[in-house]
C-alpha cells in the first residue's frame, strides 16, 4: 500500500555509501514527521472536518469488524477516521479518495510535495471535473427540452412519430380508430400551404416514415431471443384484442411523450445536434427559459387585452 512505503521525495545517496543505524532512524523519524500534520492550524480545520464528515456518512467501511458486531455509530466513525488521518494521512487519502472533493484536499497541504499526494489529488480533481461536466450536460439538455416544449414543434405528435414511428405505433398508432386516423391525416395536410405540391410532399414523407417503421420492426424482431418467441406471439395476440378506453389512451399517450423526452435527454435523437446544446453556455441558467416563457405569456396576454379594448372602442364608436 502506497501509504506504507517510503516517501518519493527523499534524496538518494550517491557513491555507494549507506546510512548508519542512527542516521537511518533519524531519516525515518523525519519522514514520519513529514507524513503527519504539524498542528491543528496546518490541518486546515474546515477542510478536515468537512472531509471526515463526507467519509463518515458514506457507506464505506472504516474498520474491520467481527461478524455479529454492532455497526459503528456515526460519532464512532468520525473518531476512527480522524485517528486514521492523524496517524497515516497518506493511507487515508489513498483509501478514501473516492469520497473526497477538491475542497477537502487542503487537509493534505502539508504533504503536497509528496508524489503520492499529487497523484491522488489529481484523481479527486479529475473525477470532480468529470462529474461537473456530466451535470452541466444534463442541465443544458433539460433546459433545451423545456425550450423545445415551449416552441411546440419538435415535440409535436407529428414530429415525434417521424423520429420514432415504432414507439408511436406501439403506444398510440395501433389504437387509433378510423375517425382519429382521418383526423391525423387532415392534420398532416393542414401543415402545409395546401395544393398538389404539399400533398405530394406529405405522401412522400409518409412513405419514408412507413419504411422506417418496417425497418425498426424488423430490427426489433431480429433482436428478440428465440426462447421468447412464443411468449411474444401470445402478448401480441392479447394486444391485438385489447381495446383501451379513452382514459387508457390518454395514459399511453403520456407515456409515449415521456419516453420521447427521456430519449432526448439521454442523447438518443440521432438527427439532433447535441453539441449545440451540450457546449452552449446560454443553457447554463435554467431560469432563463422559464423567465422567457413567462414574459412571452404576459406579452401575449397584454396583446389580447389591447385587442379587446380596441374592439370595445370600435363598438362604442359605431
Amino acid at each position: 500500500m502506497w501509504g506504507e512505503i517510503e516517501p518519493c521525495t527523499g534524496s538518494t545517496v550517491s557513491g555507494g555509501s549507506s546510512f548508519e543505524a542512527r542516521d537511518y532512524a533519524s531519516a525515518r523519524e523525519a519522514a514520519d514527521d513529514d507524513e503527519k500534520p504539524k498542528s491543528t492550524q496546518d490541518e486546515c480545520p474546515s477542510a478536515l472536518s468537512n472531509m471526515i464528515e463526507a467519509v463518515a456518512v458514506s457507506a464505506n467501511p472504516v474498520k474491520s469488524q467481527q461478524l455479529g458486531e454492532p455497526d459503528l455509530t456515526l460519532e464512532e466513525r468520525r473518531a476512527v477516521l480522524l485517528e486514521q488521518y492523524r496517524s497515516k494521512p497518506l493511507v487515508f487519502l489513498e483509501r478514501y479518495q473516492a469520497h473526497l472533493k477538491p475542497e477537502h484536499l487542503d487537509a493534505f497541504a502539508h504533504l503536497s510535495a509528496d508524489c503520492r499526494t499529487q497523484y491522488y489529488s489529481d484523481e479527486v480533481r479529475r473525477r470532480a471535473t468529470g462529474q461537473a461536466s456530466k451535470t452541466s450536460v444534463k442541465n443544458h439538455r433539460y433546459a433545451a427540452l423545456r425550450a423545445l416544449q415551449q416552441e411546440g414543434k419538435y415535440f409535436s405528435e407529428e414530429q415525434m412519430r417521424g423520429r420514432e414511428p415504432l414507439l408511436y405505433e406501439q403506444y398510440i398508432g395501433q389504437y387509433l380508430n378510423e375517425d382519429e386516423l382521418a383526423e391525423r391525416s387532415q392534420g398532416l395536410l393542414a401543415g402545409g400551404a395546401g395544393g398538389l405540391a404539399d400533398l405530394l410532399i406529405n405522401s412522400y414523407q409518409e412513405q419514408l416514415l412507413q419504411r422506417r417503421l418496417h425497418w425498426q420492426q424488423d430490427k426489433e424482431e431480429g433482436a428478440q431471443e428465440e426462447d421468447d418467441e412464443e411468449d411474444d406471439e401470445a402478448c401480441e395476440a392479447r394486444g391485438s384484442e385489447w381495446e383501451p378506453t379513452p382514459e387508457e389512451k390518454a395514459r399511453l399517450r403520456e407515456e409515449f411523450v415521456s419516453q420521447m423526452h427521456e430519449r432526448f435527454l439521454e442523447g438518443k435523437d440521432e438527427d439532433f445536434n447535441y453539441s449545440e446544446v451540450d457546449e452552449n453556455p446560454d443553457y447554463d441558467n435554467l431560469d432563463i427559459v422559464s423567465r422567457d416563457a413567462e414574459e412571452r405569456y404576459f406579452d401575449e396576454e397584454e396583446g389580447k387585452e389591447e385587442e379587446e379594448d380596441d374592439e370595445e372602442d370600435e363598438v362604442a364608436m359605431d
